[in-house]
């Protein structure tokens, strides 16, 4: 619910608050006083479009705010929390900004997001209903919605329309598997033939790091030979050999050990350090006895390294990259070789699901047909109430190719006239006439299942209307309100008199300039109001008593 409307610098708007209350909240003035405008502005709020004429005149920007009640209202939260927002007090504060550059900024809880989540928070926390809305009655798809929604199709339509995307997503992939087959068994060919060459090859991980030192052991067999005697010697062998000079060493200490205990550290190092050089010479030992020339070896390592080197420059840049390719290659022969049985799997679960699908469909019809029935019903009792008793609604149904919704087409026929065909709205009704059809079908047509009072915006509801038709949209206006709260501009009296809370809207003279206000009235200002609105420019005391009797009539 709209607790409180901000605008500043918007049009001839140079600020304005409004508080608005739960019930029926009527705007009225004089034509072009600029009724419209907080309509449009509030439009603003739900992700509506900006442009830079909306700004006042010589200003930099305009901003519009405000702040809706949404306690325990889930679906808003949800929405909030990927970005971070949350509901404070059970209310929250959306503010829109236009900059002269015809750009514009969103918040949400005074932080900057995207004007396309002021688009999602819309639908539950108001619904605007002006000309632009009446337009989209004539879509065939959003009269299939409003039927839906009459019918509580929900739970049907979110299955029909997975089981739909299920055979979508079958078909899509069957089409690709048939339509690639042949390319594919084109590239088995090579598939093969690179398995086999990297498969024979019998790679195996860092192998070329392992050949690769193995290859300059034998390369430089002598060079080796003579550092490692020589390392062997100055370790062990030598009479000044390091092991010789250690092992004199701990002689030495282990005599002054005996006479001085405190050494006994000194005398471990020595010891260590005597065993250490020992392995270290054995060490030295076995791996001078391995080493000798093969060239013969040396060959076949160098032979395999090549190898390895033209695999290398095919599949990868090393072993890894290249066990990496054949992992692939042996993926996309098993997809071939088993795309038959795919293509198989694929067919039968194609035919399931369209089965399935064709199920949901033939109970989506059903259910439209039995609701279509009970809507006309419905509308036309409606009508009747707003002075088109003799109209004639239907709902005409035809088979559709197949979508997420079903296949079903759905159009709103209506015969304003006795006798005359129902045809489609927007070829018979009238401006006047339709306004009063959307008011029907927004009476019949229950809102989101939610805790939270809605706001529900009618601009222009009443053109062309008048007499008991406009007692009659009054009276609909006043159901609504009694389970949403209710924001309507109108310029009728008959409709004004229903009014729960009234609003007057007027242009004044303010240094030079044109600005428009709202004005809350109370009950003899809203009398007086009302009065204007029978009479015209001048009060009359006549118009005042009809203005009385008429806001009288309207609580009875």
């Amino acid at each position: 619910m709209l607790l409180e409307l901000v605008v500043e610098n918007y049009a001839v708007v140079e600020r304005l608050r409004v508080h608005f209350h739960a019930g029926l909240n009527l705007l009225t003035g004089e034509t072009g006083s600029g009724k419209s405008m907080v309509v449009d502005a509030l439009g603003l709020l739900l992700g509506g479009r900006a442009s830079a004429e909306m700004i006042r005149t010589g200003e930099a920007r305009a901003r519009v705010a405000g702040i809706f009640e949404v306690r325990d209202q889930a679906a808003v939260r949800r929405l909030l929390e990927p970005a971070g927002l949350e509901v404070e007090d059970g209310e929250l504060l959306i503010e829109r900004e236009i900059l002269v550059s015809g750009k514009s900024r969103a918040f949400v809880g005074s932080r900057p997001v995207a004007v396309a989540l002021l688009k999602d928070l819309a639908p539950f926390l108001g619904d605007i209903h002006g000309q632009h809305d009446q337009q989209l009655l004539f879509s065939s798809e959003a009269q299939r919605d409003m039927l839906d929604v009459f019918a509580g199709n929900r739970e049907l339509l979110d299955s029909a329309a997975r089981f739909y995307q299920e055979w979508r997503a079958a078909v899509a992939e069957l089409e690709e598997l048939e339509r690639n087959e042949q390319e594919k068994l084109r590239l088995l060919d090579l598939w093969s033939f690179q398995r086999k060459e990297i498969e024979s090859a019998q790679l195996e991980p860092d192998e070329d790091a392992r050949l690769e030192n193995e290859r300059r052991v034998l390369q430089n067999v002598q060079k080796l030979q003579e550092s490692a005697s020589a390392a062997y010697d100055a370790v062990y062998e030598s009479p000044d050999s390091a092991g010789a000079l250690v092992h004199i060493a701990a002689k030495r200490v282990e005599e002054l050990y005996r006479i001085d205990a405190t050494l006994d550290g000194l005398r471990e190092h020595l010891k260590s350090a005597e065993l250490s050089l020992q392995e270290a010479a054995y060490a030295l030992r076995d791996y001078l006895s391995g080493l000798e020339a093969n060239p013969g070896r040396l060959e076949e390592v160098e032979t395999r390294l090549e190898a390895i080197a033209r695999l290398k420059r095919k599949y990868g840049q090393s072993i890894a990259k290249i066990l990496a390719f054949l992992e692939e290659v042996r993926g996309q022969i098993a997809a071939v070789e088993s795309t038959g049985e795919r293509v198989e799997a694929l067919r039968k679960q194609r035919k399931r699901l369209a089965t399935e699908f064709e199920k949901l469909a033939g109970a989506l019809t059903e259910a439209r047909q039995a609701a279509a029935r009970r809507l006309e019903k419905r509308v036309e009792a409606e009508l009747a109430q707003l002075a088109m008793e003799r109209t004639v609604f239907r709902v005409a149904m035809a088979q559709a190719a197949w979508s997420p919704a079903g296949a079903d087409r759905v159009e709103f026929l209506v015969s304003p006239n006795l006798g005359e065909e129902p045809r489609a709205m927007e070829k018979v009704a009238s401006g006047g006439e339709i306004s009063r059809l959307a008011l029907a079908l927004k009476t019949c047509l229950p809102g989101p299942k939610t805790s939270v009072v809605r706001t529900l915006v009618f601009d222009e509801v009443d053109a062309g209307v008048g007499g008991s038709a406009a007692e009659g949209v009054g009276r609909r206006l006043k159901k609504l309100a009694a389970a949403n709260q209710v924001l309507c501009v109108t310029h009728l009296p008959q409709i004004a008199s229903f009014a729960d809370h009234h609003y007057r809207v007027e242009k004044q003279e303010s240094h030079g300039r044109t600005v428009a206000v709202v004005e809350e009235l109370d009950a003899a200002a809203r009398t007086r109001e009302v009065g204007r609105m029978l009479s015209g420019q001048k009060l009359t005391p006549e118009a005042l008593k009809n203005a009385e009797q008429l806001i009288k009539m309207s609580l009875g």
